[in-house]
């Protein structure tokens, strides 16, 4: 089989997404891109997914937001409080590998989303839940967002100056690790399942998540007879090893890493200060983390020098790991972004071109195409009719409340185009 015609990886995966805003559809989209057949349930009565209404570039019931994380998936409308809107759901539990789902966590029960409430439908389901602090504890009940675990998990306390006030992370790390866990945790119940025969509940969180990403910061800080209190260090400096931050250039800044004495040795003659080397203060990670004011001093002299290219082709030259600090611009004109293929375009029927940075996830050959955002409902008569459904049986659904409160599958399903 070539691979022009070798199906996608996950191209046999069925996901019922039960999911909205970011971190929830940020999972899916990767599975998405790698084949899956991610079909996300919506309730026309209250917009289907927040994301569409998200500014700016916002039009209809699309959103540059909502693009970048739901491309590739199909959206179906159903109301999942409806008796009828239930049982068609039931039919897509049937037929699929996964139900998927990012809501607070007393929701999935509350809907019906765990196993036990599936299991008759489909012994083989895997009921994936990600929720800000999962099924269980006393916060299980309470909404949470990429911000404020962001500060509850100590992040904020890492980041930033030593003299600025707590600081989050640029991106929502929180939500997009978190949505990266849940699709593992999917694909391991998947697999699981198909092995077995039997499906499972996973029951993820953000802030399970965000705790687990403080790796050796809370391994040091819970060391018996421990003493160790991680502190904020000013140019985003590493913890234990020097040079590992950013430095001023003539013109802007960069980023040196020195992970490995050899790359220390490399950077001193790069720099002309060879001379450091009969220094104690500079002889060994030890001594350089001991002295790290005075280590920093001489390097910040010597690098402030040139500008940030010349000491990259330099330095780089040399074999030195070190980075310019790029705006969001520049990041996407990088020739490595250019080079990688990164950057995808699709033509949109709103916003002329949409374009969003391809899955890092790369198993055998790229995707030849993508797909834009769904509509709002846009695939809900396909996806029935996959199923099985005849116009009679998708009138009578529709009636029943279904698809939503006096809104029909065409009502639903219209839109740009």
């Amino acid at each position: 089989m070539s691979h022009a015609t070798q199906p996608r990886p996950l191209a046999d995966v069925r996901v019922v997404a039960v999911e909205q805003y970011g971190a929830g559809p940020f999972g899916t989209v990767h599975l998405a891109e790698l084949g899956a057949d991610v079909i996300k349930v919506e309730d026309v009565r209250t917009g289907g997914d927040v994301g569409r209404a998200v500014p700016p570039f916002q039009q209809g019931d699309d959103s540059l937001f909502f693009e970048t994380f739901n491309h590739d998936k199909r959206s179906v409308a159903l109301d999942l409080a409806n008796d009828a809107g239930r049982a068609v759901f039931h039919d897509l539990v049937r037929a699929s590998d996964a139900v998927y789902s990012n809501l607070r966590g007393d929701v999935p029960e509350k809907l019906g989303l765990r196993y036990p409430d599936l299991a008759h439908v489909n012994p083989r389901i895997v009921c994936v839940s990600l929720s800000g602090f999962g099924m269980t504890g006393p916060r299980r009940a309470e909404p949470a967002y990429d911000y404020i675990l962001q500060g509850m998990a100590g992040w904020q306390a890492l980041t930033g100056d030593p003299d600025a006030p707590p600081t989050k992370s640029g991106l929502s790390l929180v939500d997009y690790s978190g949505g990266l866990v849940a699709a593992l945790a999917l694909l391991a119940g998947v697999h699981a399942a198909r092995r077995d025969g039997v499906g499972c509940d996973c029951d993820t969180s953000l802030f399970d998540t965000a705790m687990n990403m403080l790796t050796y910061v809370a391994a040091w800080t819970m060391a018996p007879g421990s003493s160790y209190e991680p502190e904020r260090l000013a140019y985003s400096a590493h913890p234990s090893i020097v040079p590992f931050q950013n430095f001023r250039t003539a013109d802007g800044w960069i980023v040196i890493v020195c992970a490995k004495e050899k790359f220390w040795q490399r950077l001193v003659d790069v720099l002309g200060i060879a001379h450091v080397r009969d220094d104690p203060r500079f002889a060994g990670f030890a001594a350089r983390r001991a002295n790290r004011v005075d280590v920093v001093a001489t390097l910040q002299n010597a690098l402030a020098t040139r500008a940030t290219a010349d000491w990259i082709a330099a330095l780089t030259a040399a074999g030195v790991p070190c980075g310019p600090i790029n705006d969001v611009r520049a990041a996407l004109a990088d020739p490595q972004t250019v080079a990688r293929g990164l950057v995808t375009e699709i033509v949109h029927p709103a916003f002329g071109t949409a374009s969003w940075i391809a899955s890092p996830v790369r198993v055998g050959e790229p995707p030849a195409q993508h797909r834009r955002a769904p509509h709002l409902g846009e695939h809900t008569d396909t996806v029935l009719r996959d199923l099985g459904y005849d116009d009679e049986r998708i009138a009578q659904a529709r009636s029943q409340g279904a698809f939503g409160e006096g809104r029909t599958v065409a009502e639903v399903t219209q839109g740009p185009q």
